[in-house]
């Protein structure tokens, strides 16, 4: 059902419409901003210093607690 659906010819239609929409001096300037934000992107991606699926690490040490956590909650059965 979609074969063959971008085609070369089906690509110079679109870069010619693109072309009338936008015009000769807009559309370098289009592609290039494209460009830049595909790649700021992906730096953004490898940025972050973990593969995709790692679990972050959390900074801090584990053992410390609250006061809340450490103390057992005391708990009055008596009614008031």
């Amino acid at each position: 059902m979609f074969e063959g659906l971008f085609q070369p010819t089906h690509l110079l239609l679109i870069l010619l419409i693109a072309l009338i929409i936008f015009g000769p001096r807009r559309l370098p300037e289009l592609g290039r901003s494209l460009g830049t934000a595909i790649r700021d992107f992906k730096q953004g991606l490898t940025a972050s210093g973990s593969a995709p699926g790692e679990t972050p690490r959390v900074e801090g040490n584990p053992e410390t607690r609250t006061a809340s956590d450490s103390s057992p909650a005391k708990v009055n059965s008596q009614p008031q």
